[in-house]
């Protein structure tokens, strides 16, 4: 029987200050309790508790000032897509649902949105889904992703609907996103994203095609994502 890994303890103090945060127990303008209060609480040593405030702070939740604690930031403004923080992040839970129009399957691949595979990618297939996301009810996001099936043990009898991908794959597989690159396209939409989106023929849609570095060697997650961006703003560092 495979065995589980165990997840460090700073990852699990940052998991657990990360989902007080985006679930609305700590807003923003909030003091988080101090170093020494984290320790007790979660029995872990003062640099633990650093690793994972240090986190939060690089991923923009916090922001710590010395002699005074931990600010809370709150969740980031807008829609994150172009953010590594993801859609589910930004935007919160409450707002964002995901309706999975094809579930994870397993396919073969040559090419990944216009991104070159390494033979590696290639004989391994991939894991191949697609997901429709609305925000306050609108379909906003139109999303394809594929990522190679390598050692990503049950991933297709996951259930996505209204989940985050990254939070899958951070909490259940220990793989972190580290960076990528994207191309954006400006496009208008074809007869599938006019049913997806509910608009016309000539309605202006932005594309990305994204390589998503993780911190597995070798692992990448590629997307294709069509946005109908009339009511909000995108934004975000990549």
């Amino acid at each position: 029987m495979k065995v589980e890994p165990s997840i460090p303890q700073h990852r699990k103090v940052y998991e657990i200050i990360r989902a007080h945060i985006t679930e609305g127990l700590f807003v923003e303008g909030d003091l988080l309790p101090s170093e020494n209060d984290l320790c007790t609480v979660h029995k872990v040593t003062r640099p633990t508790v650093r690793k994972a405030l240090d986190r939060l702070a690089n991923e923009g939740y916090i922001v710590r000032y010395q002699g005074k604690g931990s600010i809370v930031k709150g969740i980031p403004k807008g829609i994150g897509i172009l953010s590594l923080t993801g859609t589910t992040s930004a935007i919160g839970k409450d707002n964002l649902q995901t309706h999975i129009i094809v579930k994870p399957i397993i396919h073969n691949w040559k090419e990944a949105f216009t991104f070159q595979l390494t033979n590696r990618e290639i004989e391994s297939g991939c894991i191949y889904m697609e997901r429709l996301r609305f925000v306050n009810n609108k379909p906003v996001f139109f999303d394809i992703t594929m990522i190679a099936n390598i050692n990503l043990p049950r991933f297709t009898s996951r259930n996505f609907e209204n989940k985050s991908l990254f939070d899958v794959l951070r909490k259940h597989y220990q793989i972190e996103v580290k960076g990528g690159e994207q191309k954006l396209l400006a496009i208008t939409a074809d007869e599938r994203l006019q049913k997806y989106f509910k608009v016309n023929a000539s309605h202006p849609v932005l594309q990305l095609n994204r390589k998503i570095e993780t911190s597995r060697t070798g692992l990448f997650i590629y997307s294709q994502v069509f946005c109908n961006s009339d009511e909000y703003v995108l934004y975000g560092t990549f």
